[in-house]
């Protein structure tokens, strides 16, 4: 089965150059290139989320925006947890 080319153009820089990277033996360039792509992924998904659906309460938005910020007892956030 063929796989799709991305559309939008910071996925394939990126994929293309994860690669590179892995085949050359710079792991730790390939996995920011990955952690970038998995970024990527997940802020066009929540995009298209929140654009189809219904407007959310500012408490809704509150509660959905905390899952993204760093949580106090674990001393860092999103970065730390990578």
């Amino acid at each position: 089965m063929p796989t799709r080319t991305p559309k939008d153009p910071r996925v394939r820089k990126l994929r293309s150059q994860a690669g590179g990277f892995k085949r050359r033996g710079n792991l730790a360039k390939a996995e920011e290139c990955q952690r970038e792509l998995k970024a990527i992924t997940a802020e066009d998904y929540i995009k298209r989320l929140v654009d189809s659906a219904p407007p959310l309460t500012l408490a809704q938005r509150d509660r959905l925006a905390s899952l993204l910020r760093p949580a106090a007892s674990n001393g860092g956030g999103a970065d730390a947890a990578a």
